[in-house]
């Protein structure tokens, strides 16, 4: 075999017990949870802002970051519900670069899975004790969801992921809402046909057990952007885009059809400062119909705008995708907020 076993690692269980969250964070979690479920579901008019950092490396300035937006939050929470991205886990496309917070604790260092898993799991209970807000994380690996179940309010499966049966079925073991990014193709409905498996049951082995999950209702889309044959970008954001996802949903029988539009990524063409151009005419779009179909949008935004080396130590600038500065995000958030 090629595998060299290094070390075993703590379960998901003996991790929660050793950085457990307070009664009153469980309990913050759970009305922030009951206040997303509502908006997925129709029941609340308040849109969703998920947004921050393209990845989540460095726990003070993300923090720092997460409680700038807290601030924002309380000054437009008759409208909007922000959900902080604390995103751990990175998707390399060729397999090189810094995986995520995750792997490496210290970008700077070699990988370090059980340092990694503390890690993540400290950042996201700091991030809620120090500004009440819970946050938002995609599941690039499925083993690793137990180890922060208890704490997110938002997960994403990305577009790398999305056609994968094992991402399918643990998301339909979830029970707070879960978007299903298009792949890189574009294909809208293998986008679809992810929402449709992750809202029924299954059963399958999830570590190391034999499992049964009821099915996620919440399980809904998210629109990235794709790219074509000859790795140009292709927007589908526009009006037509929307209309298009509103017919096909209307031709499956899923639950509580919404979207959440994705400004960054192939959207964008990794444009940053594009974002809030494209935020603005996906709110101009919603017409009655969309209005009920899109709940949301996602930012890539940090402390400083666009993004640096590893290395370079410029504090809250993002070593991964370049992102929207605090200032211009702020503005953004006032401006949805307005609309």
């Amino acid at each position: 075999m090629s595998f060299e076993y290094l070390k075993k690692l703590p379960s998901p269980e003996e991790i929660r017990k050793q950085y457990p969250i307070t009664k009153t964070l469980a309990e913050k979690k759970a009305k922030r949870d009951q206040e997303i479920r509502h908006i997925i579901t129709g029941q609340s008019q308040k849109f969703l802002v998920i947004i921050g950092p393209c990845s989540a490396d460095n726990e003070d300035a993300v923090c720092d970051y997460i409680c700038r937006l807290a601030r924002v939050q309380e000054k437009v929470k008759d409208k909007l519900l922000l959900i902080p991205r604390i995103y751990t886990n990175k998707p390399r496309t060729t397999g090189n670069g810094y995986k995520g917070i995750v792997h490496q604790p210290d970008p700077e260092k070699k990988p370090d899975l059980l340092q990694g898993l503390i890690a993540m799991r400290k950042m996201h209970i700091r991030a809620m004790d120090e500004s009440g807000l819970t946050a938002a994380d995609e599941m690039l690996y499925p083993d690793n969801w137990d180890y922060v179940a208890d704490i997110l309010s938002y997960v994403a499966i990305g577009a790398r992921s999305v056609e994968d049966q094992q991402h399918r079925m643990t998301v339909s073991g979830f029970d707070l809402p879960s978007g299903m990014k298009n792949p890189t193709s574009g294909d809208l409905s293998v986008m679809l046909n992810s929402v449709a498996a992750a809202q029924q049951p299954h059963r399958f082995t999830h570590r190391m057990y034999e499992v049964q999950t009821q099915g996620n209702e919440l399980a809904h889309t998210i629109l990235r952007g794709a790219v074509d044959q000859h790795g140009t970008a292709i927007p589908n954001y526009h009006y037509e885009d929307l209309m298009r996802l509103l017919y096909m949903y209307s031709q499956r029988d899923l639950m509580y059809p919404a979207v959440i539009i994705d400004s960054n990524h192939s959207n964008s063409n990794k444009q940053y400062e594009e974002q809030p151009r494209i935020v603005k005419e996906v709110l101009h779009s919603r017409n009655p119909d969309l209005h009920k179909l899109v709940k949301g949008v996602m930012i890539e935004s940090y402390i400083e705008s666009g993004c640096q080396k590893v290395g370079e130590h410029i504090y809250g600038k993002s070593i991964t995708d370049p992102c929207l500065g605090w200032e211009e995000s702020e503005q953004l958030i006032y401006e949805i907020a307005d609309f």
